[in-house]
């Protein structure tokens, strides 16, 4: 979706300010409103390992009441207890660090190596986590998973079809 002033300013309002490092509406509901959006990997000269952005307010305020229910410490419990869900989620971490590779600019690749961060993102999975085996936020999975299946999100879709 091409960023024109009316989405820039759509999602600024879903955000609640003006989204920096903003590259793309990457997923979008039925009538076009955003609901995950791409951040760059480079934003006010940090790295910014969250690739992908949940700003559809239904879904941030569900998985919020999800979240406050107990369900990541639930989730985690799970994943503790389970090597399968522990390997698919390593893998979907390291498929991640692959696509954010992708969509970064060869400039941007150098100008983290020149600030020092050339390791900043390639040890960081979904949602900036260096611990592969740990959930840390349901939204940053939620929004990876609207793009790209992930564990975390096919184990939220589950919960939500079970209530």
């Amino acid at each position: 979706m091409t960023l024109t002033p009316e989405i820039i300013d759509r999602v600024t309002e879903l955000l609640g300010r003006r989204p920096r490092g903003l590259e793309e509406v990457i997923v979008q509901g039925d009538a076009g409103a955003p609901i995950v959006i791409r951040v760059a990997s480079l934003v006010d000269e940090k790295p910014f390992p969250t690739l992908f952005w949940l700003v559809d307010p239904g879904l941030c305020y569900r998985i919020d009441q999800n979240e406050a229910g107990g369900l990541i410490k639930q989730f985690q419990q799970r994943i503790d207890a389970d090597a399968q869900l522990q390997a698919a989620m390593r893998a979907d971490h390291l498929a991640h660090i692959a696509l954010r590779e992708s969509y970064m600019q060869p400039s941007i690749r150098q100008r983290l190596q020149a600030l020092g961060f050339g390791a900043a993102l390639t040890d960081k999975g979904i949602g900036g986590i260096a611990n592969f085996a740990h959930i840390r936020c349901l939204h940053t999975w939620y929004g990876a998973h609207l793009v790209v299946p992930n564990t975390v999100g096919t184990m939220l879709d589950a919960w939500w079809d079970s209530q």
